[in-house]
């Protein structure tokens, strides 16, 4: 059986911008839950059928993936009380595991995206991917440049730092990709996407896409 989206998920996101307040959202409370729900049923499909192709996702749970909608106010000048999006990281672990993954993101007026990969790693795994792919570049283009994976998700994520990381000169031939901060790839989704009953199936499809990409980061992290 294949999940889908509650039917309202997008018209409550839409609501939820206009009233980002504590007030409509406790009046909405049976709508978010219903939704959250179907969520975390649509997660779980998705997980069950990615652990084929990547064993580690095996026992993860989809609750451990799905982002909180509350926003963390503390050190923030917004202070809304929730995010305008629902999102989850599927990755061995969870939403808070170092390890490349899967990643869903829910948002009305085409706003949507899934992708995968890693974002933004911490000093020494970023410095081990830089390494893998300095020393296995022709394998980390092939990834890159295929073209099923060029047409689904043209370029990786532009998130790069401005000029050569530390032990790395500009007539490296790899430098170009040796400055990125992530190492993430996706495509946006239509609201249409978003809510069709082969979600699931889209999902799956394009996950498949980035597997080359996540054993490549796996093996550098690892």
């Amino acid at each position: 059986m294949l999940a889908t989206l509650h039917p309202e998920t997008l018209s409550f996101l839409k609501g939820l911008k206009k009233n980002n307040n504590k007030v409509w959202f406790d009046a909405n409370r049976a709508t978010y839950d219903a939704i959250r729900k179907q969520l975390l049923m649509v997660l779980q499909e998705i997980i069950e059928e990615m652990a084929s192709l990547y064993p580690e996702l095996v026992g993860v749970r989809a609750n451990d993936c799905l982002f909180r909608i509350n926003r963390d106010i503390r050190f923030s000048n917004n202070k809304n009380p929730y995010k305008l999006n629902l999102a989850a990281g599927i990755s061995p672990g969870g939403r808070k595991s170092v390890q490349p993954g899967f990643y869903l993101h829910i948002e009305p007026n085409g706003a949507s995206y899934i992708g995968g990969g890693l974002y933004r790693p911490e000093t020494p795994v970023l410095k081990a991917i830089r390494q893998e792919i300095d020393y296995n570049g022709s394998s980390f283009l092939q990834i890159v440049r295929q073209k099923k994976f060029v047409k689904s998700f043209g370029d990786l994520y532009d998130d790069k730092i401005n000029g050569n990381p530390r032990g790395y000169q500009s007539d490296n031939e790899m430098i170009s990709w040796l400055r990125y901060k992530s190492f993430i790839a996706g495509t946006d989704l239509s609201d249409t996407e978003i809510m069709s009953k082969d979600l699931i199936k889209n999902c799956v499809k394009q996950f498949a896409l980035l597997m080359p990409l996540i054993h490549f980061l796996k093996r550098a992290v690892d």
